[in-house]
């Protein structure tokens, strides 16, 4: 699918860690390109022609965030990635909203990012993390949460997509739960908003996270979505210029309202503006066309890989483009350096979810990660190396 608007692929690649990140269409390359060859200037500053056509590039981008997962353009705060979002949510709000004894669910299928910050916390203020239990195949249902809340639970806090399972959580469910519970719900979106169609009103979130390079976008920006109630009660992470109204030598100060509060500084222009450019070209193709071309293509994989005596999968029912496996035996470092000799790119590791080791019973794995541009020519092609894995430490060592 599009294959030929990824430069990259003119290379003789097979590249599966999308996951870590994407590979980026000619259309986000050249509108950052654009900008820094015919209009570079910083935004909310000048007066000049260039310095108005980069306030307007900049600022649309809110809007076409807020088109793609149902939000106000005023809930949308530009980011450096999903990390920061996460960070923003548990050190601008929830620092100021939990107390000792507050419980906080997550599962132990997070990522670093959506654990350590809460950990964090955690010893500063002495909340309580609880981690709702997976099922026999290590995905997080409803009931494994419902059963996990009580009267102290104040916040849960899950991905929507987890990143080494690739189960996909009835984020709606849960947040119907939420609203009627009183709960924050804090959903990270790195591995759902740019493989399927996620909607923050519909889902009742709260807080939303992603980042754009893992959506065909450029690395350093991303998006935290806050609903703008809570919003107004956040203290911004980093204070300096463009977020605040005036400052005076007497110590008195005014911020700025709504997203620029959290936006100091100089921002990476460019980045957002490409950021904008990829999700116009992602919803050009359709959220529903990727979904559907990566579950098709991860049961094609799932059922060649099942045919290959020494490989060991674990995620076969997730209902996502991940899938988790090791060949028998091997290291998956090892793995991944075989396949790299064959111009075969996958992820090796625990994948920043390091207590999930406690329920796979293994801490390492070889991911592989679908997009869009990614076809049974690819899986054909990593199925072919992988029947030959025999002779695999001749190439390794």
């Amino acid at each position: 699918m599009n294959r030929e608007d990824f430069p990259m692929l003119n290379q003789d690649i097979v590249y599966f860690d999308n996951g870590a990140t994407t590979l980026k269409p000619k259309v986000v390359i050249e509108k950052m390109m654009e900008y820094y060859q015919e209009y570079t200037s910083n935004i909310h500053r000048g007066d000049y022609d260039a310095a108005i056509k980069t306030n307007e590039a900049y600022d649309g981008v809110r809007k076409i965030v807020a088109h793609f997962v149902n939000c106000k353009p005023e809930e949308v705060i530009f980011t450096s990635g999903t990390t920061m979002s996460i960070n923003t949510v548990v050190f601008s709000y929830m620092r100021k909203h939990l107390h000792k004894g507050d419980e906080v669910i997550l599962s132990k299928a997070e990522h670093a990012s959506n654990v350590l910050p809460w950990l964090k916390l955690s010893e500063e203020l002495g909340v309580v993390i609880k981690y709702a239990p997976l099922d026999s195949n290590m995905e997080l249902k409803v009931e494994s949460i419902e059963k996990t809340i009580t009267e102290k639970t104040k916040v849960i806090s899950i991905a929507h997509v987890s990143n080494v399972i690739g189960d996909v959580r009835d984020i709606k469910a849960i947040g119907k739960l939420c609203s009627e519970k009183g709960i924050i719900f804090n959903v990270d979106g790195a591995q759902s908003v740019p493989h399927m169609k996620v909607d923050f009103k519909d889902s009742n979130i709260d807080f939303l996270s992603f980042s754009a390079h893992k959506m065909c976008g450029p690395t350093g920006v991303g998006v935290l979505v806050a609903k703008e109630e809570l919003m107004d009660e956040m203290t911004p992470l980093c204070f300096g210029g463009g977020m605040n109204q005036t400052f005076e030598v007497d110590g008195s100060y005014e911020l700025k309202t709504g997203p620029s509060k959290f936006e100091a500084g100089t921002p990476p222009i460019a980045e957002v503006i490409g950021m904008g450019e990829a999700i116009k070209y992602l919803e050009k193709i359709g959220m529903e066309n990727i979904h559907k071309n990566e579950v098709e293509l991860k049961k094609f994989l799932v059922s060649e890989l099942e045919k290959i005596p020494n490989i060991i999968l674990y995620n076969t029912n997730s209902n996502s483009g991940i899938l988790a496996f090791n060949i028998d035996g091997v290291f998956a470092q090892d793995s991944s350096v075989y396949l790299n000799s064959y111009n075969i790119y996958v992820r090796a590791g625990n994948h920043c979810a390091k207590i999930l080791k406690d329920e796979m019973k293994i801490k390492n794995t070889v991911r592989v990660s679908l997009y869009l541009y990614n076809n049974k020519e690819d899986v054909l092609k990593l199925i072919e190396v992988l029947k030959r894995s025999a002779d695999i430490f001749k190439v390794v060592i």
